[in-house]
């Protein structure tokens, strides 16, 4: 099993009208390897305010391994227990990160980040998509 069984990670964040554009990326980038390129999109709310979504696709294995290597501050052993719920069929990962103690430059479980981790499994099957998933995280602990 490769040492990172991820095809790619997405990282996403929105930024509303109230919070500040630079500090939301400033989040983000607590993740990301540096000078990593943010996509941003312009979006309207439903009343009319600005939404700013904040985006980046790592797809290089090293880009992989510095995103996971990220993870390793969080509690790894109960994000594998939870893996099964994580983890859809189409052997995609999902993760909530804290935005506000990302900005800080700690990685915690919360609201605010969304990490989807597209896992390497062949066949293409959610049970190994866990168990490469595991395996990854296993090694980070």
């Amino acid at each position: 099993m490769a040492e990172t069984p991820f095809h790619y990670i997405d990282l996403r964040a929105f930024c509303y009208a109230t919070e500040d554009e630079a500090r939301v990326e400033r989040a983000l980038r607590t993740l990301l390897p540096e000078e990593f390129d943010i996509d941003r999109a312009t979006n309207e709310g439903f009343h009319g305010d600005r939404i700013v979504v904040l985006s980046a696709r790592v797809e290089n294995a090293d880009d992989v391994r510095h995103v996971l290597d990220r993870l390793a501050d969080l509690d790894l052993d109960r994000v594998r227990e939870e893996l099964d719920d994580r983890v859809n069929d189409n052997c995609a990962l999902f993760m909530r990160l804290d935005k506000q103690a990302a900005y800080g430059g700690r990685i915690e479980r919360g609201e605010g980040l969304e990490l989807r981790g597209k896992i390497e499994a062949y066949p293409a099957k959610k049970a190994a998509a866990v168990e490469n998933a595991a395996d990854a995280l296993e090694s980070r602990s």
